[in-house]
């Protein structure tokens, strides 16, 4: 027997499930194929401003703000050590009229919230289980489960990671690319308070960050040549609280780890499309890249708000081409995301004296000119016709 559904959602990761939930939310039957990994993910995911009003809209707040820290402060210190050096740079929210930024909050709290959500939505069912293969009809999507459960969707979403079988099945292929970095990746308490701001070292090898979690503790990603992560991973606690304490300059004080320490390589994917025919890729099924800037789950939030648009607005019939329209409309802002992200990376670590030039000029503009600053604050939260404020009905239709 085949269950049929308007909507099915392959991935149960954070983009998953709140795409499982959009869905939901608008009156949609939806299946939501989510294998879970039984390990908690202690990383941490900071969500900007538009992100959070996002969630509020899909009636996640209270819950949120319980488990996350806010923002209200960014510092970028040039750390480099070379001969041109970028002035310190502050952000702060209250310039652009926010009260925060944004806020930092567990990679398993955040998926604890959404799944209870979606626990509560009667409309939604979760299968623990993952998709084998999927085959594309004239009028559906037929997904076959390891289980051996046949689901039938008029609409398929991808958010089953850089690996997507969804991505693969419909044809789409991928650019992929690698950074000469790891990233060491924890949680760590600190003996000063972080004041509710961030700081981000840019170094030689990558940027040090350190994103307040809750009072006296912090998260943390160290990008650094691989070998220099190979050295790390054989240190002691306390060796390794010692590196961390002189890359923040002893600005927090003494510092503990809080949580295992996870190793990451650096690199990128990029879909050559988001979406094609009935099947549209969420987060990092069509995109992937360092974590830096805060932006990975952030656009990828982007991505739901418009799918949930599409799926609102959508004609009879129009199933069949949503996710050209979705393509159209996620192209700019992932394509100048990624290469925003992947320009800011590349200048740190090239020592060329002309790149350096140009950090130093662009850094100090920012730092001396108000105006300036601010459209960075504002574009670094969002894009200014981001689908997260409601832009998303100006992009072009199904059909």
């Amino acid at each position: 027997m085949t269950s049929q559904f308007d909507v099915i959602v392959c991935g149960g990761g954070l983009a998953g499930a709140a795409a499982a939930l959009a869905a939901g939310r608008s009156a949609m039957k939806v299946a939501l194929v989510a294998p879970q990994d039984p390990t908690p993910d202690e990383r941490t995911t900071a969500l900007m401003m538009p992100s959070v009003r996002f969630l509020r809209k899909l009636g996640i707040d209270s819950a949120f703000k319980d488990h996350a820290a806010p923002l209200k402060t960014m510092r970028i210190i040039d750390d480099t050590g070379r001969l041109l050096r970028s002035p310190p740079l502050t952000f702060r929210a209250q310039e652009i009229s926010e009260q925060a930024f944004g806020y930092n909050i567990r990679n398993t709290d955040l998926q604890k919230i959404l799944m209870l959500e979606l626990s509560r939505e009667g409309g939604i069912e979760v299968l623990n289980v993952a998709a084998e293969h999927i085959t594309y009809k004239d009028d559906c999507i037929r997904v076959a489960l390891t289980d051996g459960t046949q689901l039938e969707g008029r609409i398929l979403a991808g958010s089953d990671g850089r690996n997507s079988l969804v991505r693969r099945s419909a044809g789409i292929s991928a650019r992929s690319w690698s950074y000469p970095q790891a990233a060491v990746v924890l949680n760590f308490d600190h003996e000063y308070d972080h004041d509710d701001t961030s700081n981000e070292f840019h170094t030689p090898s990558g940027p040090f960050t350190q994103v307040p979690l809750g009072r006296n503790r912090s998260s943390l990603v160290w990008a650094m040549n691989p070998s220099e992560a190979d050295n790390r991973k054989q240190d002691s606690d306390a060796d390794l609280c010692h590196h961390i304490e002189k890359r923040l300059h002893s600005m927090l004080g003494k510092v503990s780890i809080a949580s295992d320490r996870r190793f990451f390589p650096f690199s990128g994917l990029m879909a050559d499309q988001f979406g094609k025919g009935r099947s549209v890729l969420l987060g990092e099924a069509g995109h992937v890249f360092p974590p830096i800037g805060a932006q990975g789950f952030n656009l990828g939030l982007r991505d739901v708000s418009l799918f949930m648009d599409l799926l609102r607005r959508i004609p009879t019939g129009g199933e069949a081409t949503i996710g050209d329209a979705f393509d159209r409309g996620r192209r700019s802002d992932v394509g100048s995301r990624t290469l925003g992200v992947d320009i800011l990376n590349r200048s740190l670590l090239n020592g060329f004296l002309p790149v350096q030039m140009a950090r130093f000029a662009g850094m100090s503009a920012l730092a001396h000119i108000p105006p300036l600053r601010a459209l960075a604050m504002r574009e670094g939260m969002g894009p200014g016709r981001s689908p997260l404020h409601g832009a998303a009905t100006r992009h072009q239709g199904v059909g």
